[in-house]
């Protein structure tokens, strides 16, 4: 494996598979047991990807385009579709090519390749719009926090972007930041539900509206210019800071009367859909976001979660589960509502949920996910995991999370905010498409050949959409082999399997770009031999997949025994993968298959998996992190990294083991949530005395200050923001390290450690005992 591949294990495609070598038949594929995906990152940036400036040449029956993997006649100018082997002539502009002349498509490196298909010169560009919530019904510090951080991030944008400001209470109030004379407010009842054109009609953007507004232009211009409401309620940057700011400074918190023993009134649901509505009539079609800072839950009219009644609970897990959460259901349904209002007008849903009680990230999960759009979840808008994940959205540079509003061409991480994105895929007769997790959207029902008959998530389909894109979105595309396998017109069974996936997307300076990316991997006979399939097993990525199909699975069926068919699972894959099948004692898992096993037992306690003591905002909020991000940060989420620091030896990665904790040693925890910085109890008793203050402890001062480096290193490059827990042994916070280590040392096995040895109080399984019982089921089914 080469240097790159092992830094950058996506490589130029962004794409990593469970199984890199393929079963060929239906049969041999149903005994892998794990399931045949791909995980995309659809625009993720490399340097390597070029940039051609004219249109690709696809094929005449399938329509993919032309790739590396084509083959090519030069004498007769022909090339032959990989897919579905239709010959397709050059074009006369292509009549210069030969075998020392080719086109930058057929270069073997340049899998991937994009294409500028229009010209930003030609056609105007609509600049972004951003549509601010901002929740009223807070204490009055949060609410300094929220405005002082909507400041900010005004100020951040550019000068030429849209803005609009709505604030929400028991109430809901639209701003119309085009009348600078005087404050002028449109203001809506949060306990009644009004439909689009109800809202459109008191805002004075319905037909009548639109006909007599200031705004108005006869000739048939685009609906920026058209259109007064983009006058009325949406502005540039540069023109309405001012005003923002001083509305921002006047605005109070919600002054409805709340009775004793009563929640405040809130209205979240009413205020999304207002705004959707505003966002519909004045920029349908266009780059525009939703950003919503909510403080709590949602009290009033539509999307209601719990009652005014303080002694009603919010919802529960186990309220879920036992169909006892009165308004959860009916909340979900107003959000698919509102989440397919906002795809077809190809806007995002932006989620800030700042508050120490639920504010229903469960119920709008759907929204935000269909949608691709971010979300935080703080306990506080004066956290630094809310503060610094708002700034980073907005801010350019390194700290950026390749959101930054630059007309940059040479930066692919730059797209995000106007990205209305189809990604469609292609591939040979034999696969076929079970679907796509929910992620992404699906664009159109396909019913046809390369569409299988059972689906998983967002099936039906080869086409997807995505309003909103970044640089990390992760997309699980899962795959079905077709039960007869048709050769070539040759006669010839083709040793390769070949994918082609298409992302058209737009770019800031108004471009619209298509990304084709073509990937190849090899058939193989595995009932005659499993070595070869089993060398292509991605672990990482299998991890991955498993895990938000886990999560899929829990979110469809409702909550699972401890540890589910995870453990199942592992019955039939030793069969493929071990020696000494017959006898536990000698039972041995590949090497391809070595660290599996740990993903699944850290999988088995994660909170994506385990929702004891989280809420379900809480699990809501980790399956979406899990179900967006790449697979590298992923693994994270799953199985944390752990890495030692002491006198005697360099950083260097330590066993995520109990075992790990050492008096004079400190670790630092990345379970990519939090990051946790734990001080052994001698070095917090020399810090605790000033050791490191003295000129003659510099080492010690060194040994104290580099985890904070390194935990500053990687909070840098992480959305959102970690959160950071500095915490010493034997202290309160130290139970977020002890959560995440393997508990190899309990109160159960403690007469067998030796004396002082760390141990966890639980009453689960180590790593080891886990091991042991799936070489029992391995043994017992063979």
């Amino acid at each position: 494996m080469s240097e790159m591949a092992q830094t950058d294990p996506e490589g130029i495609d962004g794409v990593r598979m469970t199984w890199n070598v393929w079963p060929r038949t239906k049969v041999e594929s149903s005994k892998c047991v794990i399931p045949i995906a791909a995980s995309i990152s659809p625009i993720r940036s490399h340097p390597d990807i070029p940039t051609l400036p004219y249109a690709p040449l696809r094929c005449k029956t399938c329509s993919a385009v032309l790739n590396p993997f084509c083959r090519v006649d030069f004498a007769a100018l022909i090339w032959i579709c990989p897919f579905c082997f239709q010959r397709n002539h050059f074009p006369h502009h292509y009549s210069a090519i030969s075998e020392t002349n080719v086109p930058a498509e057929l270069y073997p490196q340049y899998t991937s390749i994009e294409y500028s298909l229009s010209d930003p010169s030609s056609s105007p560009i609509n600049p972004p719009v951003f549509l601010f919530l901002l929740d009223t019904c807070v204490i009055e510090e949060e609410l300094g926090f929220a405005k002082s951080a909507l400041k900010q991030a005004i100020g951040l944008l550019p000068d030429n972007a849209l803005v609009g400001f709505i604030s929400f209470g028991t109430q809901v109030q639209v701003h119309e930041l085009g009348f600078s004379d005087m404050s002028k407010v449109y203001v809506f009842r949060g306990s009644k539900e009004l439909s689009k054109d109800q809202v459109l009609d008191q805002l004075g953007l319905g037909l009548a509206g639109r006909r007599t507004g200031p705004g108005f232009q006869k000739g048939g211009q685009s609906g920026f210019l058209a259109n007064s409401g983009v006058t009325r309620f949406l502005l540039p940057a540069s023109e309405c800071e001012y005003t923002l700011d001083s509305l921002l400074d006047e605005l109070g918190t919600d002054q409805w009367p709340v009775a004793p023993g009563n929640r405040a009134l809130r209205c979240t649901g009413a205020a999304l859909s207002i705004a959707g509505g505003l966002l519909g009539a004045c920029s349908a079609g266009t780059a525009a976001r939703i950003i919503a800072l909510v403080g709590g839950p949602c009290t009033e009219g539509p999307g209601t979660i719990v009652s005014k009644d303080l002694s009603d609970p919010v919802r529960s897990h186990k309220d879920l589960d036992k169909d006892a959460a009165p308004y959860f259901k009916k909340a979900v349904q107003f959000y698919e509502e509102l989440a397919k209002q906002l795809v077809s007008q190809g806007h995002v849903l932006d989620l800030f949920a700042s508050a120490l009680d639920q504010v229903g990230v469960a119920e709008m999960k759907i929204a935000i996910e269909r949608t691709g759009g971010l979300v935080v979840l703080a306990e506080s808008f004066g956290h630094s995991v809310f503060k610094d994940s708002f700034k980073r959205v907005f801010e350019d540079g390194e700290q950026s999370i390749g959101l930054s509003f630059k007309f940059q061409r040479d930066s692919l991480a730059t797209m995000h905010k106007y990205v209305v994105a189809h990604l469609r895929s292609i591939v040979q007769r034999i696969l076929k498409f079970r679907g796509s997790l929910d992620l992404a959207h699906l664009w159109r029902r396909l019913k046809g050949p390369a569409v299988a008959n059972t689906v998983i998530g967002q099936g039906n389909t080869t086409s997807w959409k995505m309003c909103g894109l970044d640089k990390s979105i992760c997309l699980t595309v899962f795959f079905d082999i077709s039960s007869s396998e048709k050769p070539d017109p040759s006669g010839n069974l083709n040793p390769m399997l070949y994918i082609q996936i298409l992302t058209s997307y737009q770019v800031p300076d108004g471009q619209t770009r298509l990304r084709v990316t073509t990937i190849s991997r090899r058939w193989i006979d595995s009932a005659a031999s499993s070595e070869e399939l089993v060398q292509g097993f991605d672990q990482e990525a299998a991890a991955v997949v498993m895990a938000r199909l886990t999560s899929h699975k829990m979110e469809i069926e409702g909550l699972m025994p401890h540890g589910g068919w995870i453990g199942i699972l592992f019955v039939c894959v030793p069969n493929l993968v071990t020696t000494g099948r017959t006898d536990s004692t000698s039972f041995t898992l590949n090497p391809c298959f070595s660290l599996f096993p740990q993903f699944m037992f850290n999988l088995r306690r994660s909170q994506f998996v385990q929702v004891f003591n989280n809420s379900p905002d809480e699990t809501a909020y980790f399956r979406m992190l899990l179900n967006r991000e790449n697979i590298t940060n992923a693994a994270v989420m799953i199985q944390p990294s752990l890495i030692s620091y002491s006198f005697n030896s360099l950083p260097a990665p330590a066993l995520l083991d109990v075992a790990s904790i050492s008096a004079d040693r400190i670790l630092l925890l990345d379970s990519y949530f939090s990051i946790v910085i734990f001080h052994g109890m001698t070095i917090a008793q020399w810090r605790n005395m000033g050791y490191q203050n003295q000129s003659e402890h510099k080492a010690f001062a060194q040994l104290l200050q580099a985890p904070h480096d390194d935990a500053q290193m990687i909070i840098r490059d992480r959305f959102p923001v970690p959160r950071l827990v500095i915490c010493d042994q034997h202290g309160s916070q130290a139970r977020f390290l002890l959560a995440k280590l393997n508990p190899s040392a309990t109160y159960s096995n403690a007469h067998e450690m030796a004396a002082g040895t760390e141990m966890i109080f639980t009453d689960d399984v180590s790593l080891q005992v886990f091991f042991e019982h799936l070489q029992r089921l391995a043994v017992q089914s063979s």
